[in-house]
């Protein structure tokens, strides 16, 4: 009887398959969310090598090599030898953080990362930040180009931050000479996430600033992790936007969603959720309104032209958000609990949240009892 054919021999002896040719790859922030999605999906391909789980605990996907460690550790340079590629998505983008402790965590872990892949001989480290650092502007080309300027000031929730890490993306090659960092910039992400443009779907109105012209890009974090194997596997570089194909409207994303607007002028929209913002009663800033007053649409045209496609659509991604976020009620920002939503009533309490002086007036008595 003849022998096996070389592949099968291979397949039932694994000690005699051909060792896979692909990359190492490090992932930090790999235990949960984007991470998590990123390190699984690299294990299982047939392109990578090796992946390098780094996290402050433990995750789930066993065929990953876990190292347990803060990423400002300046230690992470020793976990990092060997590695090819660096995915660095350990960022604390919760509402809830206490931004001076958000912003020290981002911009030193990005930081020690940087000069850590450098120091370990790492050839390509690929960062995450978003599209909304192009800012949200009424003047703002429909769609914007990758290389447009980066005109997002420092107002909105973690923007100062991605902002930062943009900022040391470009000078780390001059300061680490053979180091290739890819910049990776997602849409509005959907998928297990919470941010302050997803909690705006929880509303029980969609707030409209008068005179505005919202557009609307999303991207699904199976998208983003698809594009974060692209850069990983060197087959596209440089500044990237991720998202689905074109935008929605404004009055596209009510029919769809069925929820209908409350049309507020801007001084009296701007000025409440700054009031709100300050006296700690909303986790955002006024500068988040901006993101749905003016359009910050990118074409995503690299990834495009390197073959890239995103799988799902906009209409599926707001349809998934919608089924998320379902049963939750936000306002201005602010999560409700069951009781606070059923004794506010979701109108009302949108109008009182938004546009009166009494919730400040409340709130600054409350706390004077204290």
């Amino acid at each position: 009887m003849s022998s096996p054919d070389p592949q099968v021999r291979a397949a039932r002896n694994p000690s005699t398959s051909p060792a896979v040719r692909g990359p190492v790859v490090a992932v930090t922030g790999a235990a949960s969310g984007i991470g998590a999605l990123l390190t699984e999906r690299l294990a299982a391909s047939d392109e990578i090598k090796q992946v390098l789980a780094i996290d402050e605990r433990r995750g789930e996907c066993a065929s990953a090599t876990w190292h347990i460690l803060d990423v400002r550790d300046p230690a992470i340079a020793e976990k990092l030898r060997g590695a090819d590629v660096v995915v660095h998505l350990a960022l604390d983008l919760d509402l809830e953080s206490d931004p001076a402790a958000r912003t020290a965590y981002n911009v030193r872990g990005t930081q020690t990362v940087l000069t850590a892949a450098a120091a370990a001989g790492v050839h390509r480290v690929v960062l995450c930040t978003s599209t909304m650092v192009y800012g949200a502007l009424d003047d703002n080309e429909l769609p914007l180009s990758e290389d447009a300027e980066l005109r997002a000031t420092a107002e909105a929730t973690g923007v100062g931050d991605l902002l930062e890490i943009e900022r040391l993306a470009r000078r780390a090659p001059r300061a680490h000479p053979g180091l290739n960092v890819t910049v990776v910039r997602p849409s509005v992400l959907v998928g297990g996430t919470d941010t302050a443009l997803t909690r705006y779907f929880e509303s029980p109105r969609l707030l409209v600033v008068a005179g505005s012209r919202p557009a609307w890009q999303f991207c699904h974090v199976e998208d983003l992790c698809s594009a974060l194997e692209y850069a990983v596997l060197e087959k596209v570089d440089g500044e990237l936007a991720v998202g689905c194909d074109g935008w929605l409207e404004q009055e596209e994303v009510e029919e769809l969603s069925g929820i209908r607007r409350m049309e507020l002028p801007s001084a009296v929209a701007l000025g409440a959720a700054a009031r709100l913002h300050r006296i700690g009663l909303t986790p955002s800033p006024a500068g988040d309104l901006a993101y749905t007053m003016y359009p910050w649409v990118v074409s995503g045209s690299r990834l495009h032209d390197a073959g890239w496609r995103p799988r799902w659509t906009n209409e599926e991604v707001l349809a998934e958000l919608l089924e998320e976020v379902a049963g939750r009620r936000t306002v201005a920002g602010r999560r409700l609990g069951r009781k606070d939503a059923t004794a506010a009533g979701a109108a009302g309490a949108t109008v009182a949240l938004l546009g009166t002086a009494a919730v400040v007036r409340r709130v600054r008595k409350a706390r004077r009892r204290i």
